[in-house]
């Protein structure tokens, strides 16, 4: 039996799993495969209907293959369980909505969890383990970093280069690139909630408002891009996608 798991049984777990069931809809009811919840520290036996196991019980439980989605917002600790997984053979699967809407030249890496209402037009190359939730849009010409998280409705808009670790709050709208001069969100960046943002953002910083501004963790005063201080900002990554 094809043993099929997602990774976390809260928020971001629970908003995944009617996803993957719809996928495996005919081999889960011609007992070809089998899904559970995947979580270290188990909320209950039984969650929205499918069993919680640790990972080492789920190891345990014969299987002719393992695949796993990882749906924990926070992208460290998701990078964290990738590599726990990936070092004991277990293969990472999709999770994709029925109307998620893909066009043309679509690169996409493993493990993407990918919401309903999400959009990803055409010529885009995105990373592993991506996460897009409900209502998010990626446009054409744009390169996603691996474990990339979007919270909903993120609008980013064409040539616009996404580091890895990067989170995008919900709402929040990237304005488009140029070709050859595309604007970029650095490595482990924030963009918060509803922030507009008109110019590349330095990587490990958090970036708040319209137009958006770097957040000063150490006074929590806003201040303009370029700001001699922005170098020493410390990089505020949060642990789960926003509601």
């Amino acid at each position: 039996m094809k043993r099929f798991a997602i990774f976390g049984a809260s928020g971001c777990g629970r908003g995944v799993l009617p996803l993957v069931r719809q996928q495996l809809q005919a081999a889960l009811a011609a007992g070809d495969a089998d899904l559970v919840f995947v979580d270290d520290h188990p909320p209950a036996p039984v969650v929205n209907g499918q069993r919680v196991l640790t990972y080492a019980q789920w190891l345990g439980e014969p299987a002719s293959s393992r695949h796993m989605n990882v749906a924990i917002a926070n992208s460290r600790v998701r990078e964290q369980l990738v590599q726990r997984c990936a070092a004991d053979g277990v293969q990472f699967f999709e999770a994709r909505a029925a109307n998620v809407v893909q066009l043309d030249e679509v690169q996409l890496g493993e493990g993407a969890v990918l919401c309903p209402f999400v959009t990803l037009t055409s010529n885009i190359r995105i990373g592993q383990h991506f996460h897009a939730n409900i209502y998010s849009y990626v446009e054409h010409d744009c390169v996603v970093g691996d474990f990339v998280t979007f919270a909903p409705g993120v609008m980013c808009n064409g040539n616009v280069h996404i580091e890895d670790h990067a989170y995008i709050g919900t709402g929040a709208v990237i304005k488009q690139g140029l070709p050859g001069a595309p604007l970029v969100i650095g490595h482990g960046a924030v963009v918060g909630m509803g922030a507009v943002v008109t110019k590349s953002v330095p990587p490990g910083v958090t970036v708040v408002g319209n137009p958006a501004r770097v957040l000063q963790k150490s006074d929590t005063a806003v201040v303009k891009f370029g700001h001699p201080a922005l170098g020493s900002t410390p990089s505020n990554h949060p642990g789960r996608a926003e509601p």
